[in-house]
């Protein structure tokens, strides 16, 4: 793989932009590194899209931009130039690029203040974005079975949620279909059983693709957490010591269990 100046703007993008997964890549060998940070890098600049105006049209214009990109990529012809997209058009494969369509689509939702529509429209949300990212990087590392890695990225994208909650609300959203500390909680056993049969299919990753799976590191415990006590969804305390972090990290990167 090749480590150039445009997938080191990536990694740089992504340390500013999203340092927990910033870590997760850096505990990857080298030559994940260049595959993933492309990756990651395109979830920061997504992610972002619907957050950086006001008008709805300018973020929706700026979502299709990358529905293009993807597009391009998947066709297999020239993909436009931009730090981002000229690394990623070398990683991802133009199957894996035509199914990340709806990673980016689904990233509509955010641009309104429609609340969900009911319980399976906000699973589909995290499955076609965390569950869709996180098979996308696994796959384009090695061999990586789709179902578990896509448990593995709801569960995760789920956690991520939660810490989301108190700024989606201040944002004027509805992040949660059922903000009781009853609801949170049940949703949050919807996430650990979802964790559950993401490790039972974990085994048939390949090793060349384990290292996509440490962006998860931190669901287990942040999921059990909210299990424990709900409402430290709405008072956002759900974040992890940086020493409880890191060395969790470390134990996943060991031992490749998250």
């Amino acid at each position: 793989m090749i480590f150039d100046a445009d997938v080191t703007a990536c990694a740089d993008l992504l340390r500013k932009g999203d340092p927990d997964r910033f870590l997760a890549v850096m505990a990857a060998p080298p030559q994940a590194r260049a595959v993933l940070f492309p990756i990651y890098a395109m979830n920061v600049e997504v992610s972002r899209a619907p957050w950086v105006t006001a008008e709805p049209m300018i973020a929706e214009m700026r979502l299709q931009w990358w529905r293009d990109v993807l597009g391009e990529i998947a066709a297999g012809g020239p993909v436009r130039k931009h730090q981002v997209t000229t690394p990623l058009g070398r990683v991802l494969s133009a199957d894996r690029a035509a199914k990340l369509d709806e990673y980016v689509a689904v990233r509509r939702w955010d641009i309104y203040k429609d609340p969900f529509e009911d319980e399976p429209h906000m699973q589909a949300y995290l499955d076609h974005s965390a569950g869709a990212l996180l098979w996308a990087a696994a796959a384009s590392l090695g061999e990586a079975p789709e179902a578990p890695l896509r448990d593995l990225g709801w569960a995760a994208g789920l956690a991520s949620w939660f810490r989301a909650v108190p700024e989606l609300e201040a944002r004027g959203h509805v992040p949660l279909l059922d903000g009781t500390p009853g609801g949170v909680r049940r949703l949050a056993e919807q996430g650990l059983d979802r964790l559950s049969d993401a490790r039972r299919g974990l085994g048939a990753v390949s090793p060349e693709a384990r290292p996509a799976v440490l962006a998860a590191w931190q669901a287990g415990p942040l999921l059990a957490r909210v299990r424990r006590d709900p409402g430290r969804v709405a008072r956002g305390e759900l974040a992890l010591s940086e020493a409880g972090k890191r060395g969790r990290l470390l134990l996943a990167s060991v031992t490749g269990r998250v």
